[in-house]
């Protein structure tokens, strides 16, 4: 009876999450400098608008906010993997600095390599594995611990924000400029290309994730508790642990390191739901409507002004969840 309840929630949730969504995307493609309205957008969605109604709505609007929804769904869920493995509401890839080095590995080939478009994204891919597997060596005893991994990943954010700062004081100014754009994150200049490749290699990581979410709901039962319902612990860990990482490279490479999606959105899809699970749907819908609501922020928040990136919406949200998580933290280290 009360999972069937739970449920009964979890679906109502998603389904106004869902709606959330579809409202940000009709105003995210009727809203601008040239506005449409509804009955326009309609007419155009269904093949039926003017030349340039559907350059600005295909071209131009949809294209951003297509990747703003696939990213969003790539951290949070990456974030949800993260937190769920380790038991640890800090273990998110930007705080234990996955996605700092994906950034440090972009920014050393735009600076010192000449990257760009492609080669910047692959650099970044690597940066991200090659990092998180640092990590993972450096944590491991016999296993891996939540709270060494992510102290571990703290230090090496430090160390990846030092190395950061090193090549943007030594790069030619402009060149720098363009660095710090990219390592705010910003969906802006999407294209349906690079909407192709995201998409292809989420259809790759999401089932591996819907078929390993049965062992990811047993390791948070307990280490020994998993072992004795015939769960590898420490091989599933692994597993889960470099699926989220792929998911958050996949989304870093795209846009760039977003701040604070992945932390967020599914602590929040799980308050929202009330189930205490891992509510991995509503986690996705949740950081779809983050990504999606900054980037609209981001472009009429200043109107007659540039255009800010995403990254520092997503930033103000969540660096106040943070504080508020640290100090509401309880003795045993997890958060209240």
């Amino acid at each position: 009876m009360e999972r069937a309840r739970r449920r009964r929630r979890e679906l109502r949730v998603v389904l106004v999450l869902a709606a959330a969504v579809v409202v940000v995307a009709a105003l995210s493609l009727a809203v601008g400098a040239y506005s449409l309205s509804v009955a326009d957008l309609l007419r155009t969605l269904t093949g039926q608008g003017s030349r340039s109604e559907n350059f600005i709505v295909f071209t131009l609007r949809m294209p951003r906010f297509v990747l703003a929804v696939l990213v969003g769904v790539a951290f949070s869920l990456a974030g949800a993997v993260f937190q769920s493995v380790l038991r640890n509401p800090l273990a998110s890839p930007d705080i234990i600095g996955v996605t700092g080095g994906a950034s440090a590995a972009a920014v050393f080939g735009m600076l010192m390599l000449g990257f760009g478009g492609l080669a910047t994204s692959f650099a970044a891919f690597g940066g991200a594995v090659v990092v998180a597997a640092a990590i993972y060596l450096l944590a491991w005893r016999g296993g891996v611990v939540g709270y060494r991994f992510v102290l571990i990943g703290v230090g090496v954010a430090f160390m990846v924000q030092g190395l950061l700062a090193y090549l943007l004081s030594r790069a030619d100014l402009r060149d720098a400029q363009d660095a710090l754009v990219w390592l705010v994150g910003s969906v802006s200049g999407a294209r349906w290309v690079d909407i192709g490749v995201v998409a292809a290699l989420l259809a790759v990581l999401l089932p591996v994730l819907w078929v390993l979410s049965g062992r990811l709901r047993t390791l948070q039962l307990g280490d020994d508790t998993a072992r004795s319902l015939g769960v590898r612990v420490e091989s599933s860990r692994l597993a889960l642990l470099a699926l989220a990482v792929a998911l958050a490279a996949v989304a870093t490479a795209a846009v760039g390191p977003l701040a604070f999606v992945a932390f967020v959105a599914a602590p929040i899809a799980r308050r929202i739901t009330r189930t205490g699970g891992l509510a991995l749907l509503p986690a996705a819908l949740v950081g779809a409507l983050i990504t999606t609501v900054a980037d609209f922020a981001a472009q009429h928040l200043l109107p007659g002004a540039l255009q800010l990136p995403a990254g520092i919406v997503t930033g103000a949200i969540g660096a106040p969840y943070l504080l508020w998580l640290l100090a509401t933290s309880n003795k045993s280290g997890k958060g209240a």
